[in-house]
């Protein structure tokens, strides 16, 4: 069967899940979609997908099965649960899960497909909405390197970059180690942002000075925190859609479980988790973490 006839059954579609599907629907694949969203179905539909009632109705005929979740018990339910789809997949179909979760949650999952004779990929990714709805999300892959050569034509149509990081759980503890790091990076350019302009410096102009020095990194450079010095981040808008806060408490928890595990120090992750835990507690969970900045100026964000 060629890729262009192959069936791809896509659940989740919420901030990331929806433009990546959006994508598979332009390079002109066959979607069956799934979510608990009506909007974000009837989303897919305008542009061409196929909307199904329910999760295992979407898995109708499909060659492919792509999963895009927030955290690990919504893979683990949607998979493992009492009415889970793990024993309703189509035999020979291709699993990949996109979510960021524990490692050991997809291992958990990997088993109970191959159980079934079924290879599963975790693949979480980086690059925001934005490389979401651009088609440039880095694909960060655990599994084996055979299900990922049939899984790359796919992937390449909603990513530009494909690492195999190793076997099942691999990516989830590559993409875990990232998220931690983006945590830390944003926490400390927010600060010294922060820091410059209580001192009087243009936050623009102290960006485009660091940008071209030793402090140069992504959140400086396009994911600027600061109100008004980059268009089309949610700075500009409030810090309103792009990355929740929420969202990376998850990660840098997912991270601290991971660290406890293997004995590992991390010390600035645990910082960064502690300061989006306080940020997310004061009511900001549900903005985009690059908010972090708003505790750290006197007297609130100036106007955008």
């Amino acid at each position: 069967m060629n890729q262009a006839s192959k069936k791809i059954a896509f659940i989740g579609l919420g901030n990331m899940g929806a433009p990546m599907a959006l994508n598979l629907v332009k390079a002109g694949h066959a979607l069956q979609v799934f979510d608990l969203s009506a909007d974000a179905i009837a989303q897919l539909t305008a542009a061409g997908a196929k909307a199904a009632p329910s999760a295992r109705a979407a898995l109708e005929g499909a060659d492919l099965l792509i999963t895009m979740l927030p955290a690990s018990h919504h893979v683990e339910q949607l998979y493992l649960g009492a009415d889970g789809i793990a024993g309703h997949i189509p035999a020979g179909a291709l699993v990949i899960d996109c979510s960021t979760i524990a490692a050991a949650s997809a291992q958990a999952v990997a088993r109970a497909c191959a159980a079934r004779g079924l290879d599963m990929l975790d693949a979480p990714v980086s690059g925001g909405t934005a490389g979401a709805q651009a088609g440039t999300l880095t694909f960060i892959v655990g599994g084996a390197a055979e299900a990922l050569e049939r899984a790359r034509p796919y992937l390449a149509a909603m990513g530009k970059n494909i690492f195999h990081a190793g076997a099942s759980g691999a990516g989830q503890t590559a993409k875990i180690c990232n998220n931690m790091l983006l945590g830390i990076l944003m926490a400390g350019t927010a600060e010294a942002l922060a820091l410059g302009v209580a001192n009087g410096l243009d936050a623009k102009i102290l960006s485009d000075i660091m940008a071209k020095s030793s402090g140069r990194n992504w959140a400086l450079e396009l994911y600027n925190p600061y109100p008004g010095v980059m268009e089309n981040v949610p700075a500009a808008r409030g810090y309103q859609g792009g990355f929740g806060v929420d969202l990376m408490l998850k990660d840098l928890g997912l991270a601290a479980q991971t660290a406890l595990s293997s004995r590992s120090a991390i010390p600035l992750g645990e910082l960064a988790r502690n300061l989006y835990g306080m940020h997310s507690l004061a009511g900001a969970g549900a903005r985009d973490f690059s908010s972090i900045i708003e505790p750290l100026l006197a007297g609130g964000p100036p106007p955008v």
